[in-house]
């Protein structure tokens, strides 16, 4: 599955909509996309899975690239 993660920078950072940053992680669930991303130590707003249509237009966009950790 593929899931889009907004989230800012640094964990003590305070949520601010012009700061929020997005990056789109293929894993097999939410806890997984957290799990992989716990050593980056980001503050994580939301994570979103995107299936059907939603996928299809997040995939059209240019700035549409799945990043891979392992």
């Amino acid at each position: 599955m593929i899931f889009k993660v907004f989230y800012q920078q640094d964990a003590k950072e305070a949520p601010v909509r012009e700061c929020t940053k997005t990056l789109y992680i293929e894993a097999i669930s939410e806890r997984d996309v957290r799990k992989k991303l716990s050593k980056f130590n980001y503050n994580i707003e939301l994570v979103q899975q995107l299936s059907g249509a939603h996928l299809e237009y997040e995939q059209q966009s240019e700035n549409f690239k799945v990043t891979e950790i392992e």
